[in-house]
């Protein structure tokens, strides 16, 4: 089967990162096109060609209009499957239905008609999303979880980075990570911990993002906000709790990297976070209520655990593979009249 990927943004995160590890995944059995963006390829740190498996074939097309300029590759390389991530992955798609290939869509936020109504099917990654399509695409929808990869940590990243920032082994060190933006929440970790008072305890916040700027001048200098992390597995294994604050939160990939990790959490009822929840052996905390969010950080750092052993099984990319190329083959039937 040829499998195009369409992954037109610049910056990686736990979007980009599904992405490419579905493609890297696939390529082992089928001949797999990744169409990034530039900006994507560029030689930076948070950038994503780099991170690209090598047996994915990498397409890249200009900044400017690049879902035209993906459209135009789609017609050239004419794929059995073209499956879009993101809002210019999808547009890529509107405008080539004469090509005889299946055009499907994740939704990694959620279902948004003008990106996601022309396409011949959706894979919701939470079951949320499903109330929100209409009944003929919902037809052609299937819901399949995300997936984490097991990744081992830097064999001193724990000692190396707690020394780095003068955090001794006795400090019981409160993580977040991911992007620095509005909807997850950060402003209010922040406003909570400050709350909670707890002694012998530090607060990281490790990600980049729009929010960054304003969230570094609220947390003052007590916070450590390293920015970008190259090998955010590294910074789990330093962690000794993790928290995730959201407003907003699909499926909270995040989560499954700390149960990975086998961290103790605290997370807000973020719509990803509610379908977890049987999952993560902590109770929900509202969203937006700092106060709420200091008393759980109280219980998780007054509890002392900095270890749990979460059921992982469910969450292995091995059966989710197999999920989607028998939703790929129905789809690709049901394209050709089968």
């Amino acid at each position: 089967m040829r499998i195009v990927h369409l992954l037109l943004t610049s910056r990686f995160a736990g979007s980009e990162r599904h992405a490419l590890e579905l493609a890297a995944a696939q390529a082992a059995s089928h001949d797999v096109t990744l169409v990034l963006r530039r900006a994507g390829a560029a030689d930076r740190p948070d950038a994503i060609a780099h991170r690209v498996h090598p047996k994915v074939k990498v397409e890249v097309v200009g900044d400017l209009a690049a879902s035209w300029r993906a459209r135009r590759l789609l017609r050239r390389l004419r794929p059995d499957v073209a499956h879009a991530h993101l809002s210019g992955g999808c547009r890529a798609l509107h405008g080539v239905e004469g090509l005889g290939c299946l055009r499907v869509a994740t939704l990694h936020i959620a279902y948004k008609p003008r990106q996601h109504a022309p396409l011949d099917g959706l894979i919701a990654i939470a079951p949320w999303q499903l109330a929100d399509i209409p009944p003929d695409l919902r037809a052609r929808t299937v819901q399949i979880d995300n997936w984490t990869l097991p990744r081992e940590p830097s064999a001193d990243a724990r000692a190396r980075l707690r020394a780095g920032h003068g955090i001794d082994d006795g400090t019981f060190l409160v993580g977040a990570l991911g992007r620095a933006e509005p909807g997850k929440g950060l402003d209010v970790l922040v406003d909570a911990f400050e709350r909670a008072r707890l002694p012998g305890t530090r607060l990281a916040i490790v990600g980049q993002g729009s929010a960054w700027e304003a969230l570094r001048k609220r947390a003052g200098d007590d916070v450590l906000m390293p920015g970008f992390a190259e090998r955010p597995q590294d910074w789990l294994a330093a962690f000794d709790g993790f928290v995730s604050a959201a407003r907003r939160e699909p499926f909270g990939l995040v989560l499954l990297e700390a149960m990975q990790a086998g961290l103790p959490i605290v997370a807000t009822a973020s719509e990803g976070a509610r379908h977890l929840s049987p999952q993560l052996q902590a109770p929900l905390v509202p969203v937006d209520d700092a106060d709420a969010l200091a008393r759980a950080l109280q219980r998780l750092v007054g509890g002392g655990q900095r270890r749990v052993d979460y059921p992982m099984d469910a969450f292995r990319i091995e059966s989710k593979l197999a999920q989607i190329e028998a939703f790929y083959r129905a789809g690709l039937d049901r394209l050709r009249g089968r």
